[in-house]
């Protein structure tokens, strides 16, 4: 029997190994790069997309790493390497990372550009505070703003607005942000001074976050109203002045404008920044009952917020219901989380408009009713609640809230027929809201568009119009991440 041969060309032959991933230090050096081509070019969408790629890559970040990026980047004798890495910690027994496990091309910066040297600011500040080093982030973040106020770069602005809310953060962490309210306020006559309109942008909304986190909701409005009106560059940004004028209005009373601005900024912000959305809708929910209105069960069903929104759902049931005593334990029971979102004093103001519509359900439920018996289905417990039910009523009456009238002699209130909504005006007025709702918003998407120079002017060819497009595409998937990393 002849022996089996064993064929070696017929075995397969083991699968090529994936190349290494590139280092964190690797991984930084390209992005120092895409800073100095953005800078040596003036494209602030290059510093943009840095700035994204940092985002990224904080959570991977060493003290290693960062030392190692800064003798790469900033020359060994500027002050700038002595003081960042005299604020890192020291770890013994560990090498610096080594770049021999990505076999990728050697990259070189110049050295000198300020926008390096900001950016390994702003590196060495996020580590910090990733690492809970509060008192060298600070000490960072000091320095940092120091160095900015002697640049005027376009291209620095991207970095400067990143570093602000850093710096802000960073104070509001330690519970000392007042006292960097007055560098905030030069900071921002700065801003305008110098038309730098993405760091007057940060730097009025930290401000409002300032004021507002002390209670000075009339210095907020001050400073608000006075400061410069320029078409908004960042979403977020947007996002977030919406959410704190919608704050500011909410307590000075204005619900519908409050309302107006807090569920902008519910919808315009992105679906990833989940704690941003879910305190929008808190202070929506207690403006919509304020003014009156009930918002939908959809509203505290909205995925990843019914845990946070259920304290609201209770109380805007209480509300709907019109019972006072359920809103007293509802209010009891989950003092403490209004407390934390700081709408107590809010849920104060709903007790008037709990009685009202308790009073609204019983001029619907009775043709007559006394004011003893109001007295007692609202469950007034003043010491003379009769007198407390007639001017209720008599204040109801004159709002509108209620069609009835008060029979003095007999201590009775007498509710009018109900007529048909439909030859009232309450019809015109709903669609109206929902007409100007839609123009505005129709509005705002012909304000977005963007086109190129001279477009109407010069025809493209096929070749330039497949670049404008992939230009597009490559601008719009920036935009969304964008989007999802600022929150």
């Amino acid at each position: 029997m002849p022996e089996d041969v064993e064929m070696n060309d017929s075995q397969p032959q083991p699968a090529a190994a994936p190349p290494p991933a590139a280092s964190t230090l690797q991984h930084l050096k390209e992005i120092a790069s895409v800073i100095e081509a953005g800078s040596l070019t003036k494209e602030v969408r290059r510093i943009s997309r840095a700035v994204r790629l940092t985002v990224a890559l904080r959570r991977r970040l060493a003290a290693r790493d960062v030392a190692a990026f800064l003798a790469f980047a900033l020359p060994h004798s500027s002050e700038a390497f002595a003081r960042l890495s005299s604020l890192l910690p020291k770890e013994d027994g560990c090498e610096m990372d080594v770049d021999s496990a990505a076999p990728a091309a050697q990259v070189s910066i110049k050295h000198g550009l300020p926008e390096i040297e900001i950016y390994c600011y702003l590196l060495v500040l996020i580590f910090l505070i990733d690492n809970k080093k509060y008192d060298e982030a600070k000490a960072c973040a000091s320095a940092s703003i120091t160095r900015l106020k002697n640049l005027n770069r376009r291209t620095v602005d991207v970095l400067a607005s990143r570093v602000y809310t850093y710096y802000s953060y960073v104070h509001e962490l330690t519970s000392s942000l007042a006292e960097i309210r007055g560098t905030l306020l030069a900071l921002h006559r700065m801003a305008t001074l110098h038309r730098d309109e993405l760091g007057q942008e940060t730097l009025l909304n930290l401000l409002l976050r300032n004021y507002l986190h002390y209670n000075l909701y009339d210095q907020a409005e001050k400073l608000r109203s006075k400061a410069p009106r320029f078409e908004a560059h960042s979403n977020q940004q947007f996002c977030r002045y919406l959410f704190y004028l919608g704050k500011i209005r909410t307590i000075q009373l204005e619900y519908t404008d409050a309302k107006e601005s807090l569920l902008q900024a519910a919808r315009k912000a992105p679906t990833t920044a989940r704690g941003f959305r879910v305190q929008c809708n808190k202070w929506a929910i207690i403006v919509r009952l304020l003014l009156g209105e009930i918002p939908e069960r959809t509203v505290f069903m909205q995925k990843g917020m019914k845990a946070a929104l259920a304290p609201y759902f209770e109380l805007t049931n209480a509300v709907r219901v019109g019972d006072l005593e359920l809103f007293r334990a509802v209010a009891e029971k989950f003092a403490s989380t209004f407390s934390a979102d700081r709408t107590r004093n809010l849920i104060v103001r709903l007790r008037h408009n709990v009685i009202r519509t308790g009073l609204r359900n019983i001029s619907i439920s009775y043709s007559r009713i006394s004011l003893a018996d109001i007295a007692k289905k609202l469950r007034l417990d003043s010491e003379n609640p009769v007198a407390d039910a007639e001017s209720i009523v008599a204040k109801a009456i004159r709002d509108g809230a209620i069609d009835a009238t008060i029979d003095h002699a007999n201590g009775w209130m007498v509710s009018k027929e109900t007529g048909d909504v439909y030859s009232t005006n309450e019809p015109q007025i709903a669609f109206n809201s929902r007409i100007a709702f839609c123009l505005n918003m129709h509005n705002e998407a012909v304000k977005a568009l963007r086109f190129p120079p001279n477009s109407h002017k010069e025809k493209e060819s096929a070749e330039k119009r497949r670049e404008r497009l992939q230009q597009e595409e490559e601008l719009a998937k920036h935009m969304a991440e964008e989007d999802d990393d600022d929150f």
